[in-house]
């Protein structure tokens, strides 16, 4: 069987090779491998930044973004049923986990897939976990690659509707920026829910973001501050950049009682800046949240598949574009530099 693996800590040693055979254990499921979505984390693992093995490897099976379908009947799922699973599991010792909050989790002793302790998705058959699974419906098809970016970003805007929604407040107003998979899956979901969106990039992707009804403009091109006077700041603003700077922006876009929710990563050591009148007075005096999140609760993932499959009926044909670069296992440096989009693995031929 074959799948991609890499040496964490060791730019350059990604390869695929032959992995041991998947045999189904109690209480867990064959799932034959369709697509598995390729990340900004998968990058980082591949360039040696990043990444756990299992414990007593030395390699780790890469891919935490699955699609795939059941290989056999068993608890509750039957053959041909169209799959993903979660990617954080329990650290089984703190409260967030005992839970069944592991994207909370207290410790950090968590384990992922494909990332973390934990081997991943990057393999023609995997066993997981049946209490693991999500279902993916027929209707969303190939999309349901898509459902563990979405899931991030239904963590990402429930959260922020927490914050928010602790003192009186609406979203009515939100800005996204970055047009990769998670600042466009942003964009769509809010639009769901009839929030008035600008979704801004340096990647010209004005017709996926107007597709939606939301408007584009390139950030190149027109000031964050500028914007910001022009339409007089934003309840909320997701930064799905990896630019610490633009992120520490980001609470100066904000109007009175606005969220600011972080998704990008940026580890440079470096210095990023902010006015002093931001932090020391509006961001008090205005009741303005600065906040970061990361991975999803099994509730995001339901909410997100729902919410992919409203998007595909409501604008029919947008979803698609998404995926840019469908490639075979054994061209996954072409994914780790596709720049135009979600990229995949493609692992049933």
């Amino acid at each position: 069987m074959q799948g991609l693996v890499t040496r964490p800590g060791t730019a350059g040693s990604t390869h695929v090779t032959d992995v041991p055979a998947a045999h189904a254990g109690a209480g867990q499921v064959l799932v034959r491998v369709l697509e598995v979505g390729v990340c900004g984390t998968d990058r980082e693992i591949s360039e040696g930044v990043f990444g756990v093995p299992p414990d007593r490897d030395t390699e780790l099976i890469l891919g935490h973004e699955l699609l795939g379908v059941v290989d056999g009947d068993g608890y509750g799922f039957s053959r041909g049923d169209l799959v993903t699973a979660t990617v954080r599991r329990s650290c089984a010792h703190c409260r967030a986990c005992a839970e069944d909050s592991p994207d909370s989790c207290l410790t950090g002793d968590y384990s992922e897939r494909g990332i973390t302790r934990l081997h991943g998705f990057a393999r023609e058959l995997v066993a997981e976990d049946a209490t693991q699974l999500i279902p993916i419906p027929g209707s969303l098809g190939r999309l349901g690659v898509l459902a563990e970016p979405t899931s991030i970003c239904e963590r990402a805007i429930r959260h922020a509707r927490a914050i928010g929604g602790r003192q009186p407040w609406e979203l009515e107003r939100a800005l996204v920026l970055g047009t990769g998979a998670v600042g466009m899956l942003s964009t769509y979901l809010l639009r769901l829910a009839g929030v008035d969106v600008w979704t801004g990039g340096l990647e010209a992707r004005s017709d996926l973001v107007t597709a939606c009804g939301a408007r584009y403009f390139s950030t190149e091109e027109v000031p964050l501050d500028a914007l910001r006077e022009e339409v007089g700041g934003f309840d909320l603003v997701i930064a799905a950049v990896p630019d610490a700077q633009v992120m520490a922006d980001t609470l100066g876009l904000l109007r009175r009682s606005g969220v600011a929710c972080l998704l990008g990563i940026d580890g440079r050591d470096r210095p990023v800046s902010i006015d002093g009148p931001v932090l020391g007075i509006d961001a008090i005096l205005e009741n303005r949240v600065l906040f970061g999140s990361v991975n999803s609760h099994r509730q995001d993932w339901l909410a997100g598949v729902e919410a992919l499959d409203r998007a595909r009926e409501r604008w029919p044909g947008a979803l698609e574009a998404f995926v840019g670069l469908r490639v075979p296992l054994d061209r996954f440096a072409e994914t780790f530099a596709y720049r135009g989009g979600k990229a995949t693995l493609v692992l049933d031929g």
